[in-house]
Parts: C-alpha cells; structure tokens; sequence
C-alpha cells in the first residue's frame, strides 16, 4: 500500500466513510494490537485496549491531520489507551489488596508441558517481566522502535517527543534492563529501529 492510499483512506474515513476506515484498522490492527500487548503485559487486557482504541480513533478521526501518517496517529492513541488501562489496572490493584480472593479455585489444572516447551515459557515469562519493570515512558519508545521495528523519528512522532529524547529514553530502558537481566542486555541493544 502506498502513502497515497493510505492518505486516501484516512481521508474518506474523516469524511465519515464506515468502509475506508475499517479497511484502515484492517490492514493496522495487528500491529496495534502487538504494540498494546507489550504496553500492557496481558493478552485478554490487550483486545479490550485495542477496541477501546477503534472506538476512540472512529469518535475522534474527523480531527486526523492529513499531513500526519495515519499509523502514527493511531499508535498515540493505541499507547494513551494503553496508559488509561495501566492507570485503571493499578487502581484495581490496590483494591484487590484490601480484598482477599481465593485464586486457587479459579485457576484450571493445566496439562504438564514439554520440558522445552517450559523452558521457553519461562523465559517469555522473565522477559515480559523485565520489560514491565522499565517505567513507562522509557519502555514505550523501546517496544515501537527495538519490538516493533519504528525508526527513531516514527516513534518520536507517535510519542510527541523529539528524536533525541528518542534515544536517550531507549538508552536508559537498555539500561535499566540490563540491571534486571544482566542475560538480556545484548537482545535489548538491538536498534532495528534506529535510523
């Protein structure tokens, strides 16, 4: 697809056309949904995030700069769902706290895996982990441009920062993982994204 149809379809879709802008989330969701999963360390959570965010994007898409990509524009929107979520899930947090639940009875057996198959789990599992201690505004820079392949200037543009702090918000995550997981540190030196 080129920039020209992409403009196009951003284009019907402010004018209001139904089909143009769900052909847009078409061909975004995945991406979307991969950003809003990282941002928010759970799958179930993930889709609830990313309708939210279909539902504020169509609400608001009479306001889309058409001079500002339309994947840009619905990351930063995808990324303050995130937020939202993240605020709401801490306040939930807290009140769970207070009120005790028996998870155990919740909680289906699960079928033994295969060891390799644990292995990996396990390392998925510390991964994530490490990735959700990074403060947010230094882990959303790094899953656009290290996860999610944006160059530096695209992530800047999604997050309304410059480039420069870009970078050093990537550098302080890389850091900062490293400190947790002195393992991960040459997987987060990665710069697919750089420019």
């Amino acid at each position: 697809m080129t920039d020209t149809d992409e403009r196009a379809l951003a284009a019907a879709a402010a004018g209001g056309s139904e089909r143009a802008f769900s052909e847009l989330m078409r061909r975004h969701k995945d991406r979307l949904f991969r950003i809003i999963r990282r941002l928010v360390s759970d799958e179930d959570a993930a889709l609830e995030v990313l309708q939210d965010s279909f539902v504020a994007m169509w609400r608001s898409i009479g306001r889309l700069d058409p001079h500002r990509p339309f994947l840009a524009w619905a990351t930063r929107i995808a990324i303050n769902k995130s937020r939202d979520w993240r605020r709401r899930e801490n306040v939930r947090r807290a009140i769970r706290a207070f009120l005790p639940v028996d998870t155990a009875a919740q909680q289906a057996d699960p079928a033994p895996l295969a060891d390799e198959q644990v292995a990996a789990a396990r390392d998925v599992q510390r991964v994530a982990a490490a990735l959700a201690e990074v403060p947010v505004h230094l882990r959303e820079p790094l899953v656009l441009t290290a996860i999610d392949g944006l160059s530096y200037a695209e992530a800047a543009d999604v997050l309304g920062i410059s480039r420069k702090a870009v970078e050093t918000r990537i550098a302080r995550a890389r850091a900062h993982l490293s400190r947790l997981c002195p393992d991960l540190a040459s997987a987060a030196h990665a710069q697919p994204g750089a420019d």
